[in-house]
């Protein structure tokens, strides 16, 4: 299996998607992930989906999505019996991750500044809403909150539907990529440097780099892109098309693709027509080309023109439901979504995502089920020489669960 991060060990203090998501990465990549939860409650995912007798056993869906492959450890962080703990995990520990308001982890004893007293090569992660410092570091979000403020939801859906959100936390789940990534290049600048590197990671940072090119647009010479499903080129020729039986989404941007868009049509002549014989000439009779292509993707269904279009190179794909996509042969072949059997009053056939790229050829799925909320406790900490009678006194005084 691709282990590149086997022998590594990470605190997660993280909830919820953006943080998990990120140490999830991690797990995948063969790094031991101890995962820290309240004792009782643990990761509020716990108690989301649709299984009510998982959602007892606080095995929801919701958190099954992205931890897998790490260990449950209830500690009660306000305690500070529970900070010494984890004073002892730390020091044997490569990552710290936590995903708190800025200032809570202070609070608590466990900043930037105290955990590198206790690891001084420490890689420590901080993921919030907004960031560390700025004016609005300090305000909570969730994902559909970053998507109205990062101007995402005026350049979607249709012209005349107004803001429209996207239908999944895809910030959440950006951010969590984002935060692996600092933390991987993280690792290597602690190693050079032999000292403890902070990691900064904002949803809405994230949520602007994925829209690089429209805030350098906007930036640069003071255009706004449009709402609607249109190609971010602005060419008649791509975008999106209605067919006989639904939506097509279609590219064909400069002149050689044009010239195979218009072969496969069957209409050589829009591609020597001189009002369409290049990309600004196509642009200033945008008008009249997007009818005329209108009229032609009606005439038959999307699942044709795709097939046709793909013959002829022509980036083109049917607009898909997700279980249309999640049942495509080439999903399946790809090993990027795998599956496990969870226990409950009955048995679950859990699907579960891997890594998103193959390594070497091979799809990197998780190896164990999500642990039960603090199933590891009494193995991990054991690891800190605290003899079976000490954990049941902390167990009883409420330190761990």
């Amino acid at each position: 299996m691709f282990q590149p991060l086997k022998g590594l060990k990470v605190i997660d203090l993280s909830q919820v998607l953006a943080g998990p998501y990120a140490t999830y990465q991690l797990a995948l990549m063969g790094a031991e992930v101890i995962k820290i939860e309240k004792p009782g409650e643990g990761d509020w995912t716990r108690v989301l989906g649709p299984f009510p007798d998982l959602i007892a056993r606080r095995m929801g869906l919701g958190y099954m999505t992205q931890n897998a492959d790490k260990k449950s450890v209830a500690i009660n962080l306000k305690a500070s019996e529970g900070i010494e703990l984890m004073r002892g995990l730390i020091a044997g520990a490569d990552i710290f991750v936590e995903n708190f308001k800025p200032g809570v982890a202070e609070r608590l004893g466990l900043g930037f500044e105290a955990v590198r007293e206790m690891q001084d090569q420490i890689v420590y992660c901080s993921i919030s809403a907004y960031g560390q410092t700025g004016p609005l570091s300090e305000r909570p979000a969730y994902d559909h909150i970053i998507q109205g403020m990062c101007g995402i939801m005026k350049t979607t859906g249709t012209k005349g539907s107004g803001p429209t959100k996207v239908g999944a936390p895809y910030i959440d789940y950006a951010t969590g990529m984002n935060a692996a990534l600092g933390i991987i290049a993280g690792l290597r600048e602690a190693e050079r440097l032999k000292k403890a590197v902070h990691i900064d990671v904002a949803m809405l940072d994230t949520a602007l780099m994925m829209m690089a090119s429209l805030a350098t647009q906007h930036l640069s010479s003071g255009w706004l892109p449009q709402n609607g499903n249109e190609a971010w080129s602005a060419s008649p020729s791509s975008g999106a098309f209605e067919t006989s039986d639904g939506m097509l989404m279609l590219a064909a941007n400069n002149d050689p693709q044009f010239h195979l868009l218009c072969a496969a049509l069957n209409r050589k002549d829009l591609s020597s027509d001189s009002r369409y014989a290049s990309t600004a000439a196509r642009a200033r009779n945008s008008g009249q080309l997007r009818r005329e292509l209108d009229d032609i993707f009606l005439t038959r269904p999307a699942a044709e023109w795709e097939l046709l279009l793909a013959e002829w190179k022509v980036p083109a794909a049917r607009v898909r439901g997700l279980e249309e996509v999640l049942a495509e042969d080439h999903i399946q072949s790809r090993g990027i979504i795998s599956s496990m059997n969870i226990k409950g009053d009955t048995d679950h056939e859990v699907f579960v995502p891997g890594l998103s790229f193959l390594a070497n050829g091979v799809a990197q799925s998780p190896v164990n089920i999500p642990s039960a909320l603090g199933a590891d406790t009494d193995a991990v900490l054991s690891g800190l020489n605290l003899s079976p009678e000490k954990l049941e006194e902390l167990r009883k005084s409420g330190v761990i669960g």
